[in-house]
């Protein structure tokens, strides 16, 4: 059994063959999928279709990018969707964003430092997005912390120095399709250095895609593929990938499945 913990099947590349999606997805074995918000609208899907299909769990967050639109009455409704609701397992994603700043950064900041605080009100964990804002996103996570706050660096892309921060802060890292990139020898060899117990994989569909698929639209089924190309860079087992990667979701998260 595989799990795809972070992609967005709410986004609108889906809408024409959403259930096709999903059987392709359980032909792979990826038995379940996290639909992650990353605005108020998109949680607002998210946690639809968690209600919608069985196979999908859901996050409720604004995105750096989309921290901009941050507002009470969108954080309110973000804690709403986050209420004694099963499906939703993690606020996220949040965080800050520094390489394209769609946001102001002080607006981003207050964002993340709200809903690290959901976080902890709803004991929830959290998905981080960090992107060229290593620094101030440790500095905030440092000032916030809480004794059981737990979440997961989603799509990692930093050095071997921020990997240890965020694995010394007792986060979760998470690996996408790029590691297939011709490109990508260091985030290979992030991966390799990586605690299998600290290990996730994700789509991040429908960005993404595999090599060979560079161009088209990225599917939950391909965590399969990506799978395959962990056990062959850290050479364990497609199994023990699969056991060990599922494992750590469900202990994440706190999957009921």
């Amino acid at each position: 059994m595989l799990i795809d913990t972070h992609c967005h099947l709410d986004f609108p590349e889906f809408d024409a063959d959403r259930e096709g999606v999903m059987a392709r997805a359980k032909e792979a074995h990826v038995e379940y999928i996290i639909n992650v918000g990353s605005s108020l609208e998109n949680s607002r899907a998210a946690v639809k279709l968690s209600q919608e299909f069985t196979a999908v769990f859901a996050s409720a967050g604004i995105h750096p990018h989309d921290a901009k639109d941050f507002s009470e009455a969108a954080f309110n409704e973000i804690k709403e969707l986050a209420k004694n609701n099963t499906k939703v397992i993690a606020i996220g994603e949040v965080g800050l964003d520094f390489y394209r700043n769609l946001s102001p950064k002080e607006i981003q900041e207050e964002a993340f430092r709200k809903f690290i605080g959901l976080a902890k009100e709803r004991n929830l964990s959290l998905i981080f997005h960090c992107r060229q804002a290593q620094a101030d996103f440790l500095r905030i996570l440092k000032e916030e912390s809480f004794p059981q706050m737990r979440g997961v660096v989603h799509c990692f892309s930093g050095d071997e120095i921020f990997l240890t921060a965020c694995l010394d802060l007792g986060f979760y890292v998470s690996f996408t399709c790029n590691i297939t990139y011709k490109k990508a020898d260091n985030l290979r060899q992030i991966l390799k250095v990586t605690p299998l117990d600290r290990l996730l994989l994700e789509t991040d569909a429908p960005y993404l895609s595999p090599e060979g698929f560079r161009g088209k639209r990225n599917e939950p089924m391909q965590i399969k593929l990506l799978a395959e190309e962990t056990s062959k860079i850290r050479q364990v087992s497609f199994k023990d990938v699969s056991e060990i990667t599922t494992n750590n979701a469900r202990i994440l998260f706190g999957l009921k499945i």
